[in-house]
C-alpha cells in the first residue's frame, strides 16, 4: 500500500477560507488516503513574528505532500513552508502575488473577466467547500438567511413577505446566519408561528453541510453567495431570495447571473441540474500528476 499523503493546511482563523481549504483536503482524501494537518497563523503577532511561528509549528506535523491555503495573510507562509519541504503549494483564491509563483492556484471563475492563460490555474465555480452530496432519497424544503454584506442591502419587510409566499405550501425550515440583523427572527416567528427554525448560535458544526446533503428544495438569499454554492453542491434545487443589490456589477453577482443562464438557479424549469463537486473536480486535477512548478 502506497503512503498517505500528507497535506498542511494553512488557517489565517476565518472560517470561510479554512472551510475552503479543508474542503480541498477532504476531497484529496477521497481521491487518495491521506492526513490532514492544520497550521492556525497568529493573528495577534506581526508579519515577520506571524511567518516564523508558521514555519515552527508546520515542523510539528509529517512533512508535507501538499500545503494547502485560503486569504491574502496566508500568501508567504504558504510559500515558505512549501519551498522548505519541497512540497506543492495550492492557494484558493485569486492571488495578490503572481500566479506563477504558486504550484497551483483555484480561483473562482468570477473573480477575472478575462482569466491569464496559466497552466497552473484551474477555475471553479465559487469558492470551494466541504459540503458532499447525499445518495438517499431527498426530503425537506430549508430557506437560508445571510444578511447586509459589501454588494448586498437589507430590505427586511420584504424578505418576510416573500417567504410567507413561498411558505405558503408548508413543510418550510430557516436558518439563519452571523451576519442575519438581529430583528429578523423576532419578525419571521411573528409572521409565521409554525416555522420551524434553526438559529445560528444554537446549531452545532457541521450540522448545515449534513442538512445540505438530504434536503429537496432550498432557498438563499442572494447576498449568501458561500451558502448558494453549497447549496448547490449539496445536491438539492436551490433558488434566490432577492435582495436589494448594492453593486450590481460585483464580481459574486456576475457569479450568480452566469449560474442563472446555465441553469443551476430554479427558475422554474423541470430540469434538474447534478450537483456541483467543484472539490472532487479540482481534486481530481491536482492528483492526477499534472505538476508545473513555481
Amino acid at each position: 500500500m502506497s503512503k498517505k499523503l500528507q497535506l498542511l493546511v494553512i488557517s489565517d482563523g476565518k472560517p470561510g477560507h479554512e472551510n475552503q481549504s479543508l474542503g480541498l483536503a477532504e476531497a484529496m482524501a477521497r481521491l487518495r488516503p491521506a492526513v490532514i494537518s492544520v497550521v492556525k497563523l497568529d493573528s495577534e503577532k506581526g508579519f515577520f513574528g506571524r511567518l516564523g511561528a508558521a514555519v515552527r509549528a508546520a515542523a510539528d506535523f509529517p512533512k508535507p505532500d501538499f500545503v494547502i491555503a485560503a486569504g491574502h495573510a496566508t500568501h508567504v507562509p504558504l510559500l515558505r513552508i512549501s519551498r522548505k519541504y519541497g512540497a506543492r503549494s495550492i492557494l484558493l483564491m485569486k492571488p495578490s502575488l503572481p500566479v506563477s509563483w504558486f504550484g497551483w492556484c483555484i480561483a473562482p471563475e468570477h473573480d477575472f473577466l478575462s482569466p491569464p492563460p496559466a497552466a497552473n490555474l484551474i477555475l471553479s465555480k465559487g469558492a470551494l467547500n466541504r459540503v458532499t452530496a447525499g445518495t438517499g432519497m431527498r426530503k425537506g424544503k430549508l430557506f437560508l438567511i445571510g444578511g447586509p454584506s459589501k454588494t448586498h442591502g437589507y430590505d427586511e419587510a420584504g424578505l418576510v413577505s416573500e417567504i410567507r409566499r413561498i411558505a405558503g405550501n408548508g413543510g418550510w425550515q430557516l436558518a439563519d446566519s452571523r451576519r442575519t440583523p438581529a430583528t429578523f427572527l423576532p419578525a419571521i416567528r411573528k409572521e409565521i408561528p409554525e416555522m420551524e427554525i434553526f438559529p445560528h448560535q444554537e446549531s452545532k458544526p457541521g450540522w448545515l453541510a449534513g442538512k445540505l446533503a438530504e434536503l429537496g428544495e432550498i432557498r438563499v438569499t442572494e447576498d449568501s453567495v458561500s451558502m448558494i454554492y453549497e447549496a448547490l453542491t449539496g445536491g438539492a434545487r436551490v433558488g434566490v431570495l432577492e435582495m436589494p443589490r448594492l453593486r450590481p456589477d460585483a464580481r459574486v453577482v456576475r457569479g450568480l447571473e452566469t449560474l442563472a443562464k446555465e441553469g443551476y438557479l430554479d427558475g422554474g424549469s423541470s430540469r434538474q441540474p447534478p450537483p456541483l463537486a467543484e472539490a472532487n473536480r479540482c481534486a481530481a486535477i491536482i492528483l492526477a500528476g499534472a505538476w508545473h512548478g513555481y
